[in-house]
């Protein structure tokens, strides 16, 4: 008799649904979504099937269904006991909400049976060494307090560009996942070594000894160029990053942010230029897909977690500049992302909070940021937050 394989996804959104669950389900897991959304929640019970449309010059179609669906906030103990009986657990709820979901793994953990073998824990966010992070909270849980876990924590990078979903009904209720035909799932292999478990088989996945080249070249490509040319586009007023990669000046300022990023992926993990060159054109290529009509709202949103010290911007700004290496556009992201304003957008009213609160712009370049005012860094993007904080001052 076959033995039935379980898996666990925590945040049933567009990647959730579309792009994880979806390699689960094709993997043969058993799969169970947990989500706080009690309507997308009642949906995929009631649907028990959605479908994923790839589009492109070949378009498919990819129906999910056989799969379950819990509340974390009102089936609260079905969720635990899902995961005390998962072999894999992943997410992607979003990294700052990491910490929010860590105390509910941490009761499925505690749950698991003695003997019942590790289970295999992958945070699919945008964000480097996410699952570290979690694992972090995790063990902060009290329920886990001097005791061992029989679990594997794996981080991964993950690459798949999901639109604005807008008008996407299909037949399952709102459901229905439109996204492009490229992607790329990246998990170390490493915490393996260390246990008796084996990485678990998920199709699509690529398994390395070494995350961090892999990690690096996709946040500082695709999410660089990406938040490069939603914020410049913003600020001209252009609705469709597909129509500002058109505009002359906004194509310019994403071409001098790879120029600036590529001179540090070389440098730091020994690419090849030409081919690093052709990944690059392949990802601007992805990114003006006409059949994925994103905007520069959608993808501008969340301006604070992309100001991170080791976001898109500063990440990769700041090993620049500890190298001598030019920054000029990269830093001029930073200033257009500061500019940024949705007010339905949670960050962007928190960002121009914190810009109208009066603090310097020295306090307000390691609030925003993480640089200290040590780091070769912080002169530049200081002097960005001061023209911000003149220019707002001037308009008042």
């Amino acid at each position: 008799m076959a033995v039935t394989r379980r898996a666990v996804h925590i945040g049933a959104g567009k990647i959730g649904r579309g792009f994880v669950g979806q390699f689960l389900v094709a993997s043969g897991y058993d799969l169970t979504f947990v989500d706080v959304d009690e309507r997308v929640v009642s949906a995929l019970d009631d649907a028990g099937r959605f479908v994923v449309h790839e589009v492109g010059d070949t378009p498919v179609e990819h129906v999910v269904e056989g799969f379950h669906a819990l509340n974390s906030k009102t089936d609260r103990a079905r969720v635990v006991s899902a995961i005390a009986d998962a072999d894999v657990v992943t997410t992607a709820v979003g990294a700052r909400t990491l910490p929010l979901v860590a105390p509910l793994i941490a009761e499925g953990l505690a749950a698991r049976e003695p003997g019942r073998g590790d289970v295999t824990i992958v945070a699919c966010e945008n964000a480097i060494n996410a699952t570290d992070s979690l694992h972090a909270s995790i063990r902060r849980a009290p329920i886990l307090e001097d005791r061992e876990v029989a679990a594997v924590f794996a981080n991964c990078a993950i690459d798949r560009i999901v639109p604005d979903q807008s008008g996407v009904l299909g037949q399952s209720g709102g459901l229905d996942v439109v996204l492009e035909p490229f992607y790329e799932w990246v998990i170390e292999r490493t915490p393996f070594t260390d246990s008796d478990s084996e990485p678990p088989v998920i199709h699509g996945v690529t398994w390395v000894d070494d995350l961090q080249p892999f990690v690096e070249r996709k946040l500082y490509t695709v999410n660089t160029a990406h938040a490069t040319a939603a914020y410049h586009g913003w600020v001209r007023g252009i609705r469709l990053i597909r129509e500002a990669l058109q505009d002359p000046d906004v194509r310019a300022e994403v071409d001098g942010v790879l120029a600036e990023t590529t001179a540090l992926l070389v440098a730091k993990h020994g690419f090849d230029p030409e081919e690093h060159g052709r990944y690059v054109a392949a990802n601007l290529t992805r990114i003006a897909n006409p059949l994925l009509p994103d905007t520069t709202v959608r993808v501008g949103r969340n301006p604070l977690r992309k100001l991170g010290r080791r976001e898109r911007f500063v990440g990769p700004a700041a090993q620049l500049a500890e190298r001598g290496f030019a920054v000029e556009h990269l830093v001029g992201a930073v200033r257009v992302a500061l500019a940024f304003d949705d007010e339905d957008d949670p960050e962007s009213i928190e960002l121009h909070a914190l810009l109208r609160s009066g603090a310097t712009a020295h306090a307000l370049t390691e609030i925003l940021t993480g640089l200290m005012e040590s780091h070769p860094l912080f002169p530049a993007v200081r002097e960005v937050v001061a023209e911000v904080l003149e220019t707002q001052s001037a308009q008042a």
